[in-house]
């Protein structure tokens, strides 16, 4: 068996107190009317008889106390013993012997200070005053009272060793837990036996040397009486006892228990006397399977407690029963005896001493609790409040050190909650910061980061891998300085740029030298950086290494290219080649018409020749397209130009335009624009046969300072795999063209610093989209 131990930690906190002081003063009687003085004689009679029944009461009561006790303690009862309820009587006549005592020896004093109390002035300045009064004349009687208290509480001390009481408490606690713990081991290796045999299922008869070992494995393991095992029907299925106990012990009945393991199904047990000792057997029931609740049998284990261990545990027993019936009557022999030094105290000088406790005790009890108080808040123990029954100087005291406290703990409160989120709010920055650092060292891009002074603060590597650079030559410098010092003109204009149109982000690409003489296609993205409360935080610019990419793609685009020009070239070549051959074939037969052969031929040569030139000439013109003119200009004149053109030749062609009239003025080339919109409205008048709608719509874009243009028609639309072909040269799907009309368009809007995409429009058509810089 292993014992696994858990060790809980459990945050110290403490508990709200709270002090009640009752500050409040006795009311004054009111005073009594005049009589004639009594003789001496008669005065002093109510105290000799009062004496003289309190002083035999007083001796009853300790002799009772010491000798008189009889009969068992009942621990479940108020009262011990029923001799203690007498001496508790005893003591109560005693207590109100001494009550009556002192009020018959203290009467004159009281009349005498409220009669002077009602004449004087200044409630607070008198109490303390009276105080210290009665406080000088309690002196010798105090002491008097230490030392007679002293004396007989030692002397009931040795009486009643406190030692002793732990040791006869600890031998039983001792005692009792070693019955315990032989039944929880007994229930435990039941449970235990139980499950091993359902687990390995030997209760099987061919087991049944296998359940046996088991048994007396256990049993010799834990030193048990007997370990046993019964069948549904009550049959003895393995029997493993020990040896070394006698047949009167172990032939004690055991049939009543496995009855009730077997109609219950749960772990029981069960304590038997027997003639040499006590027999402890617990009984666990042996389930039958998984989805079933039925019981094949029950394994009965047996803990043998010896004779010689009981008689020692029951004379622990006993004798710290009767410790505890003797010490039981430690509190009436010293209240007795207490009552005694009481009685010649109060002989002496009772009645002043009891009002100087009474008056002092609206002042020093409050102050004593303040103090206490203190030195809890001293020790951070702010949950402190004083209860104070008081209107005086006192209570404002007292309510103004509650109000402190409570202050404290609002504010201790506050504390560690600004305390917890702060804490909190730094573990989630701290994260935030690894992951946003792990991120920049692995990304593949160039991150370079600008704070609001406009100096570099981030710098990743692959920006030193892209640019050459060392970011700790980086960090920290102006970005001007850097740029210019490293020549990076196109972070430069992007930064501009970024900064005089107020956007929150732009994208570019370009051209731009290494410091190590490398030159690199670039595309950027630079965007504005803010918190979750919209405050400025600087930029972010982050950049990718193009140039293989862009070679990659213009060698593709080449040889794209060139196949498509083979292709082109090759289909005129076949008629040219066939009128030749033609030619050839009448010229050798000499045949009678070989005139209009010849004129045929020739026709269809010069017809090819010309297609082949007109097709070299439009490559001619898209190989040596020029450089964009820009100047600012108005996109809307541009469209409603070229409109006009067709609107006059093209009479079924319906042209809607929806201009927004906020579009200012663009940097463009307005030649190339005039083309691309010439391009695209031919590309739409074929596509609907000469017949049927062109919207041309144009919108603002603010937040990405970019002007959209829509154009869209009512043709045949776009087929599927076409859509990313459609800008690529020489590609086309009608029978007359060079296929070169989108590619012009995608060259011009690239210029132009834009882009382009065609889409298919609802419900029918297609829809080229493009935007251009604002």
């Amino acid at each position: 068996m292993s014992l696994v131990s858990e060790h809980v930690g459990q945050t110290k906190k403490f508990p709200r107190s709270t002090v009640v002081v009752d500050s409040s003063a006795v009311p004054s009687p009111s005073p009594s009317s005049p009589s004639k003085p009594k003789p001496k004689r008669n005065h002093y009679t109510p105290v000799w008889i009062v004496l003289v029944l309190l002083l035999p009461c007083i001796a009853l009561t300790i002799y009772y106390a010491r000798y008189g006790l009889s009969g068992p303690l009942l621990p479940d009862s108020i009262i011990p013993s029923p001799s203690y309820a007498g001496v508790l009587f005893l003591v109560y006549l005693d207590g109100v012997g001494l009550v009556a005592l002192t009020l018959l020896l203290s009467r004159n004093l009281i009349r005498a200070f409220f009669e002077k109390r009602n004449r004087t002035l200044g409630r607070g300045f008198r109490s303390k005053l009276v105080a210290a009064f009665i406080g000088f004349s309690l002196i010798p009687t105090v002491l008097l009272a230490l030392v007679a208290s002293g004396v007989i509480s030692e002397v009931i001390e040795v009486w009643f060793n406190d030692q002793i009481m732990h040791v006869l408490r600890d031998s039983e606690d001792v005692a009792n837990l070693y019955q315990e713990e032989r039944a929880a081991l007994a229930s435990n290796t039941a449970r235990s036996i139980s499950k091993e045999i359902y687990r390995e299922d030997i209760l099987r008869p061919e087991h049944r040397e296998l359940l046996k070992a088991i048994m007396a494995r256990v049993q010799q393991e834990y030193h048990l009486a007997g370990v046993e095992v019964f069948s549904p029907k009550m049959e003895t299925l393995a029997r493993t006892m020990d040896p070394q106990l006698s047949e009167a012990v172990l032939s004690l009945p055991v049939g009543q228990l496995v009855l009730q393991v077997l109609d219950s199904g749960k772990l029981l047990s069960s304590t038997q006397e027997a003639p040499v000792g006590r027999l402890i057997r617990a009984g666990a029931p042996i389930m039958g399977g998984e989805k079933t609740d039925r019981v094949n049998g029950v394994v009965v284990v047996s803990s043998y407690v010896s004779e010689s261990l009981l008689v020692k545990m029951q004379g622990i027993g006993k004798q710290f029963a009767e410790y505890r019936q003797i010490k039981s009557m430690k509190t009436p022999i010293k209240g007795g005896a207490y009552l005694f030094v009481g009685v010649v105290t109060l002989l002496i000088l009772f009645g002043a001493t009891w009002f100087g406790f009474y008056v002092a005790r609206g002042i020093t009890v409050p102050i004593q609790r303040l103090a206490d108080g203190t030195e809890a808040v001293a020790k951070g123990n702010l949950n402190i409040n004083i209860d104070v029954k008081a209107t005086d100087e006192i209570g404002v005291l007292v309510q103004s050190f509650n109000r402190m406290t409570a202050d404290l703990r609002t504010n201790k409160s506050q504390l560690e909650e600004v305390n917890m989120s702060l804490l909190k709010s730094n573990v989630e920055i701290d994260q935030r910061r690894a992951y946003t650092e792990a991120v920049l060292e692995t990304i593949a891009a160039g991150v370079l980061s600008i704070d609001t002074m406009g100096g570099i603060s981030t710098f990743n590597p692959s920006a030193e891998r892209i640019l050459g650079v060392k970011g700790d030559q980086l960090r920290g410098r102006p970005v001007y300085e850097a740029f210019k010092e490293y020549a990076w003109h196109l972070f430069q204009k992007a930064y501009d740029q970024i900064l005089v149109e107020h956007a929150d982000s732009l994208s570019m690409e370009g051209l731009m030298e290494t410091p190590n003489g490398r030159l690199l296609s670039l595309g950027l993205t630079i965007s504005r950086m803010k918190n979750e409360g919209g405050q400025e935080l600087g930029f972010v610019l982050v950049f990718e290494d193009r140039t293989e990419f862009i070679k990659a793609q213009k060698t593709a685009a080449w040889q794209e290219v060139a196949q498509r020009i083979a292709h082109e070239i090759k289909n005129p070549l076949t008629p040219i080649q066939l009128s030749a051959q033609r030619l050839r074939k009448k010229y050798s037969e000499q045949s009678p018409d070989f005139g209009s052969v010849v004129d045929q031929a020739t026709g269809v040569i010069v017809h090819e020749v010309n297609n082949l030139k007109s097709m070299v000439d439009e490559f001619s013109k898209y190989a040596r397209m020029p450089l964009p003119k820009m100047r600012r200009v108005s996109l809307h004149e541009i469209i409603e130009k070229v409109v006009s053109l067709y609107a006059s030749g093209h009479r079924d062609i319906q042209f809607v335009l929806r201009m927004d009239e906020g579009l200012p003025a663009l940097n463009c080339d307005p030649e190339q624009l005039h083309r691309v919109f010439v391009n695209l409205f031919d590309n739409a008048i074929q596509a609907m046969n000469d017949q049927g709608r062109i919207w041309v719509t144009t919108e603002v874009d603010w937040r990405r300072h970019r002007a959209v243009v829509r154009v869209g028609d009512e043709g045949c639309g776009i087929q599927p795999g076409d859509q990313e072909k459609l800008f690529i040269p020489y590609f086309s799907k009608k029978r007359t063209g060079t296929g070169l009309g989108l590619a012009i368009v995608h060259r011009i809007i690239s210029d132009h610093n834009g882009t382009i995409h065609a889409e298919n429009n609802h419900p029918k058509g297609a829809v080229f989209t493009f935007d251009l810089p604002v």
